[in-house]
């Protein structure tokens, strides 16, 4: 392969549907790849190291940030988050297509550095309905419930700096649109 990949910016508030949209965009896209963040916050049931996240201590991921290796990094509930630069740039020189999931805060950081990013903003159909899905998780208890929905209302409200935004009302409906945006973008 000697096409370079597309690096896309993929973010949405917790609990919008990003990981179940991006098991699907896995399945259908062979060239489709999701960054592994570094972080952190504590794994949660079912979460695989290497797989989900690098789950490191607050040293060891502030000793990668002084040695510039993150794309981006930022703080989010009280956890940091970032992204390691040299995998996805390997991944990008193979022709892959690299998701960086990540929030808003990291987003800006990416879209400063890389102005022509493809970004993507999963939205959800209400607040109501996020509200729903972040209780229905049953991972957090209410305290950290009303702190996520603070946050998403943020977040949402960033949205617009986004290059598109995907309402995810439908698993399959989103999967698609994400995938003929990609497509496009590809062929441009």
């Amino acid at each position: 392969m000697n096409k370079k990949g597309v690096l896309v910016l993929y973010s949405g508030c917790s609990g919008v549907g990003k990981g179940t949209i991006m098991k699907q965009l896995l399945l259908r896209d062979p060239m489709i790849r999701l960054s592994v963040s570094n972080t952190t916050r504590q794994p949660r049931e079912g979460e695989i190291p290497g797989v989900h996240y690098n789950f490191i201590t607050k040293e060891e991921f502030l000793a990668v940030a002084d040695a510039d290796g993150y794309i981006e990094h930022a703080v989010y509930c009280d956890n940091y988050y970032g992204t390691p630069k040299k995998h996805v740039e390997d991944l990008l020189a193979q022709g892959y297509h690299v998701f960086l999931e990540i929030e808003v805060q990291g987003a800006l950081q990416v879209m400063e550095k890389y102005p022509g990013v493809l970004s993507i903003f999963i939205v959800p159909p209400s607040l109501a309905e996020l509200e729903r899905r972040l209780r229905g998780r049953g991972t957090e208890d209410d305290k950290t419930v009303i702190k996520r929905m603070a946050q998403a209302e943020k977040e949402i409200e960033f949205s617009n700096k986004y290059k598109y935004k995907v309402v995810n009302d439908d698993v399959d409906r989103a999967v698609g649109e994400i995938l003929d945006i990609l497509h496009r973008y590809t062929e441009e």
